[in-house]
């Protein structure tokens, strides 16, 4: 046997050990980063999943109603019992969504406040008012989004989603079965052995991992930077529509977002205008509108955003769990003609596919069964978190974060990195966060060089 056939064998497993060193480490990296926020995301999605069930338990007073034989008032009644608790200036009222729900008047107030009024449709008194958009849900819908905390803690979110699909790719990878019959799909060890840690982490993530990157990739949409380019490349050259919705009418400056809560296809949506006509004719009413949206079939509890100037049009949107039944209709506030009207047959494929991805991810496109299964999820993630921190917090040595030694060999980090610039180029923002977490590690490697050599 030659001098090369004995080298030959351990190259390849050298080579192999430092490719796991590179993408342990980058894992330790990701996990550092992410593991907090994703308890946090996973709390209060799990919560988010079943919105409505509990607003309509904490909020009972204000949404709920009994029955009544009576048919219920108009909703321009309702309006004015609601305007006349909160005096100021009605901008949207919202259809009872069931026979057994209060109607929704949202009020701008003199002094610059929006508030949510809660009318009983049939007897015309109010149950109660909020600021809008301020009930219990809602708030689990910021605190999800870091809404509250600014558009740069939203861009720490969507840097979040890169890096927790990088985290799952490198956790696949070191999970991936080398031989080893233990910790694969099975947990090893008692609580007291560092392997049931280990072990616990690595079956949880290969259970969940497949979902993570689907929750990861379908809340992107919502992103600050990513999110926004893509709904203006998909929109963007259509008033904010679909290309092939007919939108040749007058557009004004409004997004229909500003108005109404709409889909994600429809944040950038132009409101379209209504031409005042010459012979002096007065509007129709909301009664006339409600009526109309009622005869074109909106989808029981649409919101209906009322005009506030004479080129104002009254916009009915809705967007129920069906994703068939999304709808926004703009009808013309002296003829009551639809202006524009569209529904989810109308987005184009990758608004379909994107919207379909954003309503599994709410837990609304497979009722009960997406909110049971997503909850599970929540609380895998949560055990994967917690899991991978106290293998961490075991494993490390003394005084030392216990960053995964560099590999021997610093060429297998070139494919590596290679992987890691597609995934910047098509997440720019974890793209650039990426490049400075190298740069740190890339700093911090030379300081503690130098400062070996100088104890040396």
């Amino acid at each position: 046997m030659s001098d090369a056939t004995l080298d030959a064998s351990p190259r390849p497993r050298a080579a192999v050990s430092d490719l796991y060193r590179a993408v342990w480490r980058w894992h330790f990296y990701a996990g550092l980063f992410v593991l907090p926020f994703l308890i946090t995301l996973a709390v209060t999605g799990a919560a988010y999943l079943f919105r409505d069930e509990i607003d309509a338990i904490i909020h009972a007073d204000i949404k709920r109603v009994e029955v009544a034989q009576t048919g219920t008032l108009s909703p321009e009644a309702l309006v004015a019992s609601a305007v006349t608790a909160v005096p100021g200036r009605a901008i949207k009222y919202t259809d009872p969504p069931t026979a057994a729900a209060s109607a929704e008047v949202t009020v701008a107030t003199d002094d610059g406040r929006r508030m949510a009024v809660y009318v009983n449709p049939y007897e015309g008194y109010v149950l109660g008012t909020r600021p809008d958009r301020s009930t219990v849900m809602w708030t689990v819908r910021y605190l999800h989004s870091l809404r509250y905390f600014g558009p740069v803690a939203r861009g720490v979110i969507e840097i979040v989603g890169g890096w927790t699909i990088l985290l799952v790719a490198t956790g696949i990878y070191l999970w991936w079965p080398r031989g080893q019959a233990g910790g694969v799909l099975s947990v090893r060890g008692d609580r007291r052995r560092r392997v049931f840690w280990r072990d616990t982490h690595a079956v949880t993530g290969i259970v969940v991992g497949g979902f993570i990157v689907f929750l990861a990739v379908t809340g992107m949409p919502w992103s600050q930077v990513w999110g926004g380019k893509v709904n203006e490349w998909a929109n963007g050259h259509n008033f904010g529509y679909p290309s092939g919705v007919r939108v040749d009418v007058p557009m004004s400056d409004q997004r229909l977002t500003d108005t109404a809560q709409t889909s994600w296809s429809l944040e950038q949506a132009q409101v379209p205008e209504t031409v005042p006509p010459a012979d002096g004719a007065t509007p129709i009413g909301l009664d006339a509108a409600v009526a109309e949206f009622d005869r074109l079939g909106l989808h029981s509890g649409y919101a209906v955003s009322l005009p506030s100037s004479p080129t104002g049009v009254y916009s009915g949107s809705v967007y129920p769990d069906d994703l068939s039944r999304q709808r926004v209709v703009h009808l013309d506030q002296y003829s009551a003609q639809p202006l524009l009207d569209m529904s989810y047959a109308d987005y184009g494929p990758m608004g379909r596919w994107l919207e379909f991805g954003i309503n599994t991810h709410m837990g609304q496109q497979f009722g009960l069964a997406n909110q049971i299964l997503l909850l599970a999820v929540c609380g895998g993630i949560v055990l994967l978190a917690v899991s991978g921190g106290v293998m961490w917090w075991k494993r490390r040595p003394s005084r030392s974060m216990g960053v995964p030694p560099m590999p021997a060999d610093r060429r297998v980090f070139r494919g590596l990195l290679a992987i890691l610039a597609v995934g910047g180029i098509l997440f720019p923002l974890t793209g650039a966060s990426l490049l400075v977490m190298l740069a740190l590690d890339t700093a911090i490697r030379r300081l503690r060089g130098t400062a070996s050599r100088a104890a040396a």
